[in-house]
């Protein structure tokens, strides 16, 4: 397990900060955890791309497919990459912008009860074993902070608009190695 402060950071994590995040409404416990899959460019993985876009300071103007990002403000809590390595970007306190349009069982705007978890990679290609590990950690330090009742993926608060964390992602596994993670 990584231990998570009270200011909501996980300290094993390397931290940086998003500017894409604000204030979770007055009294919203979380109770969601959404997992993500994410590459830039798409369906390539290492580089900073990921970090420049969460940080605001990606340059959309340098590669064609990163025109329709221009203007975005996004962020997740967390990033898992390829090698294992945790970054997080926005306070587990704070509401990072990572859902977008969702749903929950009928709640509107899982930003505001949720924790976004995205993992460097696409929907077409498998996880790396380092990855599961470091979910699994995190999820367990998570557990033992908050009162996360579902573990989802952005498919699922968001059907028909997002596909991921896609049919690579083993839900059976992170289900087996984190028995209190109830996946919805």
């Amino acid at each position: 397990m990584f231990p998570v402060d009270l200011h909501g950071f996980v300290q094993r994590a390397r931290q940086i900060s998003s500017p894409n995040c604000d204030a979770r409404p007055a009294g919203e416990r979380l109770s969601l955890a959404v997992i993500h899959n994410i590459s830039l460019p798409p369906n390539v993985f290492g580089g900073d791309d990921i970090i420049h876009l969460f940080t605001n300071q990606l340059d959309c103007t340098h590669r064609a497919e990163y025109r329709h990002l221009q203007g975005l403000r996004v962020s997740s809590h967390f990033l898992i990459r390829r090698d294992g390595e945790l970054i997080q970007f926005v306070s587990c306190l704070n509401r990072a912008w990572h859902a977008g349009v969702s749903h929950w069982q009928g709640r509107p705007g899982c930003n505001d009860f949720s924790i976004g978890i995205e993992l460097e990679g696409c929907d077409t290609q498998p996880f790396e074993n380092a990855q599961y590990e470091v979910l699994i950690a995190l999820a367990n330090s998570l557990y033992s902070v908050y009162p996360l009742t579902a573990w989802v993926g952005h498919e699922q608060i968001a059907p028909g608009r997002k596909t991921d964390p896609g049919l690579f992602f083993d839900w059976q596994r992170l289900q087996n190695a984190v028995p209190d993670c109830p996946r919805a």
